[in-house]
């Protein structure tokens, strides 16, 4: 019986190698972003840039807010 069981673990070890490999052999790698030419106009400007040049108008804002406060609070 336990020889039975081992060839039935091994089998069913072998038949789930083969069921699930044709899942990793189909995937295909995605293709390789050359990067943007800064020259080129559809090039956009996303990510980094945009978020800093939000904070940095948050952050003039904020302190333009503050001097008007402190502004008023004196008179």
């Amino acid at each position: 019986m336990n020889r039975f069981r081992k060839y039935m673990m091994t089998f069913g070890v072998v038949i789930m190698i083969i069921l699930l490999n044709p899942t990793t052999m189909n995937g295909q790698a995605p293709p390789i972003d050359p990067g943007c030419d800064p020259l080129d106009p559809a090039c956009p400007i996303d990510g980094g840039i945009s978020l800093l040049i939000a904070a940095g108008i948050g952050v003039g804002a904020k302190k333009a807010y503050d001097l008007k406060k402190k502004e008023t609070k004196k008179i």
